[in-house]
């Protein structure tokens, strides 16, 4: 995942791949068959550490709001990582360019964000039982909130000098009052 993340898939070749597992290239090519399977495998692999990372950080929180807000300053691409690469991030660009023209790739990315968005909604109805958030359609709510990290997000991995992390902050936490009813950021 960090390999074609910080060189991107073009430039990444099946061997580059292989050193870094410390393993053949022919052994890469067996278990993934092409580079879309490989940007898609990687992808998964590292969306399901996110996750893994994310429940763990969340179950230690105790309310909706303070879950809600942790999950977006998770989601967001730091303004710097290693070389200036939000790898993670690079990868979602790598698949969205793919899935124009890949119906698997497209259908992994859709499940990708099926489970994305159900993550924010299952965020939503705790919330609204609980008393913390307003009476609104979580899974409507789920696709804004996604629509616009995904957006920021594009922003900072090209380091859009506009879009600043405080700023991709503010415009979540703006959105999240207006809707929700509760401020998520001090």
């Amino acid at each position: 995942a960090e390999v074609i993340g910080g060189r991107g898939l073009a430039d990444t070749r099946i061997s580059d791949v292989a050193d870094r597992a410390g393993t053949s290239a022919a052994l890469i090519i067996y278990y993934f068959e092409t580079k879309d399977r490989l940007l898609t495998q990687a992808l998964a692999f590292a969306e399901d550490r996110f996750y893994l990372h994310t429940r763990n950080e969340l179950a230690e929180l105790d309310s909706a709001r303070a879950r809600l807000e942790r999950l977006i300053e998770l989601s967001l691409p730091p303004e710097a990582g290693p070389a200036g690469i939000a790898w993670d991030w690079t990868l979602w660009l790598e698949l969205w360019s793919r899935a124009l023209r890949d119906g698997g790739t497209a259908r992994k990315r859709e499940a990708l964000d099926r489970r994305w968005r159900a993550t924010i909604a299952d965020i939503v109805r705790e919330g609204r039982q609980s008393g913390e958030f307003t009476d609104i359609h979580p899974d409507a709510f789920a696709l804004h909130l996604s629509a616009l990290l995904d957006g920021l997000s594009i922003q900072l991995v090209l380091h859009d000098r506009e879009v600043t992390l405080a700023r991709a902050r503010r415009l979540c936490d703006d959105l999240v009052r207006r809707e929700l009813g509760v401020r998520i950021s001090s």
